[in-house]
């Protein structure tokens, strides 16, 4: 494998880069991410998947946030890294363990076409509700039904950590420009200390929901497995759905199954865009920030 190696995936129209640290010749900073993840001046993509050594599971693995910010867990992030590692045979078993900012995940590569891992499913962790561990700035021990008041609306929001903290806004339509202009002012909400990832949700049947995302860091996005696991934990908190359920995003549907134990598994497709190698032009500006 070439020094500067990257592959660029997506999960449902969520991309990522993925890079092995041990194989790069630059430092992943702010301003490289941010660069990189430009469209104009980089690749283009949602974020950075930085592979990690790791002395708690099989491998490590660092997300990064397109403006330079790391993020605890990303769903669709989590299955791209693993094709990674089983297409470029990091992985010599379909069942291996990826330790990330927020927690140890499992993940067992469900569907291989043409020796490339198509269907994976992920161990997401467990949902928690309360709020010094999302964490929620509330004097109440869960934040379920509450109200906020942003841009002159007001919204009942329901919070819930899987890693990675989330607001998911029970709604009877989807409407993407009030996601757009609202989604940024809840993320960065006092609430929310350390910034949120928000969802509209609207439900559909008992095993069926669909959703619109504003995603920390990112914006707007076509797709997110961990929002997909919030918005399914707090559907089945609130009594709306089962336990067994598909989320339905612009970019695809996840299926997401939430255990009594408030486990998570995760399962969904992933596809390889393109590899290649980091110019050196690009590796020589990065040296100089």
């Amino acid at each position: 494998m070439e020094r500067n190696f990257f592959v660029k995936s997506h999960g449902l129209g969520n991309e990522y880069i993925v890079l092995d640290e041990e194989n790069i010749d630059f430092v992943i900073d702010k301003e490289s991410i941010k660069t990189l993840c430009n469209i104009h001046f980089g690749i283009g993509s949602d974020g950075i998947l930085l592979k990690v050594p790791s002395d708690k599971a099989d491998f490590g693995l660092r997300i990064f946030n397109p403006d330079g910010s790391e993020a605890e867990k990303s769903g669709n992030g989590l299955r791209i890294f693993c094709k990674y590692l089983f297409d470029y045979s990091f992985a010599s078993k379909r069942q291996f363990t990826v330790e990330t900012k927020g927690g140890i995940v499992k993940a067992d590569i469900e569907e291989v076409v043409n020796g490339r891992a198509k269907l994976i499913t992920i161990d997401m962790g467990v949902a928690t509700f309360k709020t010094n561990e999302i964490p929620v700035n509330i004097d109440k021990p869960e934040c379920i039904g509450e109200k906020i008041k942003v841009n002159n609306r007001e919204f009942e929001i329901n919070c819930v950590s899987v890693g990675n903290p989330h607001c998911v806004i029970i709604v009877d339509e989807l409407d993407e420009q009030i996601v757009k202009e609202c989604g940024r002012l809840i993320e960065n909400h006092p609430l929310f200390p350390n910034r949120t990832n928000v969802q509209f949700v609207r439900p559909i049947s008992r095993n069926e929901v669909e959703i619109r995302i504003w995603e920390r860091g990112a914006g707007y996005t076509l797709a997110s497995g961990t929002s997909s696991c919030a918005v399914a934990s707090v559907m089945v908190k609130r009594g709306i759905t089962d336990r067994d359920i598909n989320v339905k995003m612009p970019g695809g549907i996840l299926r997401i199954k939430v255990e009594e134990d408030w486990k998570i598994r995760m399962t969904g497709e992933v596809q390889e865009i393109c590899s290649g190698t980091i110019s050196l032009e690009l590796v020589e500006q990065f040296r100089t920030y």
